[in-house]
C-alpha cells in the first residue's frame, strides 16, 4: 500500500523496450509511406488521348452508354454479322478505360457486336473480382459473351471463364497465368511485332496454357500501347503502325471471331 502522502514513482521504460517501439514506429510508418506511394501510383492512370475519345462519340454508327458496369457501346443499326454476340474488354493496368474505346469501336461499327469495357478498382484488373455475369447485365439482349482484355487485363480475362458462359477469349498483348488448355474455349491470341512488354516470345512460352487450337496472331509494327491510345508506355519498343492502322487490324480480327 502507498503511504497517503508519498509520491508514486514510475520507472522509466529500458532501453531495450525504447528500442522496440522505435522499431514498431519505424516500420508503421514505413508501411504507411508504401500504402499512400501505391495508392497515388495506382490513381494515376495512362490518361486516354482525347481526339480517339471524340471520334467514337462523333460516329454515327455508335452509341456510347456509361454504367455501373463499364463502358458500353452498342450498334445504333441492327443486321450485322455479329449483332447479338458482345465482347467484355478488361484494360491493362494503370490504362483509363476510355483509351480502349477507339480501338474496339470498329467491331461495333462495322460488324454490329456489342462491347463493354470495365473499370477496374484502382485501373487494376485484380482488384475487381466480378465475374463474367456481372458484366453482362449492361446488355441483356446479347446472348452470346466472349471475353478478352490487354496486358494485365487479359491474364484477368483468362480468370473469368471457368464456370462462366463465355463463348471464348480474346487476349490482346497478354497471355493466361492459369491453364485453361482443356477448357474448350475459342481463343485468339492477338500479339504486337514491337511488343516490349508482354513479348511475342513470352506470349508463345505460355501458349501451352492455352487450347491447342488457339488462333495466334501478330500485328506488324504494333507495340503494346497500340492497342489503346493513351500514349508511348514506359519500358514498351517502337511503333510504326498507325492508330487507325491498328483499328483497322483488330476490327477484321474481331469480326472474323465475333460473327
Amino acid at each position: 500500500m502507498t503511504t497517503s502522502g508519498s509520491p508514486t514513482r514510475h520507472r522509466p521504460p529500458s532501453a531495450g523496450v525504447r528500442r522496440v517501439r522505435l522499431v514498431g514506429w519505424s516500420a508503421l510508418s514505413a508501411l504507411a509511406l508504401v500504402v499512400v506511394g501505391f495508392l497515388i501510383w495506382a490513381s494515376t492512370p495512362y490518361q486516354a488521348e482525347r481526339q480517339p475519345v471524340i471520334a467514337v462519340w462523333a460516329d454515327d454508327a455508335v452509341e456510347v452508354e456509361y454504367l455501373p458496369e463499364g463502358i458500353l457501346m452498342t450498334p445504333t443499326t441492327g443486321g450485322g454479322d455479329a449483332e447479338g454476340t458482345g465482347l467484355v474488354f478488361v484494360p491493362g493496368a494503370r490504362v483509363q478505360a476510355h483509351a480502349y474505346m477507339f480501338q474496339l469501336s470498329g467491331v461495333v461499327a462495322e460488324h454490329g457486336a456489342t462491347v463493354l469495357i470495365t473499370e477496374p478498382t484502382l485501373n487494376l484488373a485484380f482488384f475487381d473480382t466480378r465475374t463474367l455475369a456481372e458484366f453482362t447485365t449492361a446488355a441483356p439482349e446479347v446472348d452470346r459473351w466472349f471475353v478478352g482484355g490487354h496486358s494485365l487485363g487479359g491474364v484477368r480475362a483468362c480468370l473469368m471463364t471457368p464456370d462462366s458462359d463465355a463463348a471464348g477469349l480474346v487476349l490482346f498483348g497478354s497471355y493466361c497465368a492459369g491453364d485453361i488448355s482443356d477448357s474448350g474455349l475459342p481463343v485468339l491470341s492477338i500479339a504486337a511485332e514491337n511488343d516490349a512488354l508482354s513479348t511475342p516470345a513470352i506470349i508463345e512460352e505460355n501458349a501451352g496454357l492455352l487450347p491447342a487450337d488457339a488462333e495466334f496472331v501478330t500485328i506488324e509494327g504494333a507495340n503494346h500501347a497500340s492497342f489503346g491510345d493513351y500514349g508511348p508506355q514506359s519500358g514498351d519498343g517502337p511503333r510504326t503502325i498507325t492508330s487507325e492502322q491498328m483499328r483497322d487490324e483488330l476490327t477484321a480480327l474481331l469480326g472474323a471471331l465475333l460473327r
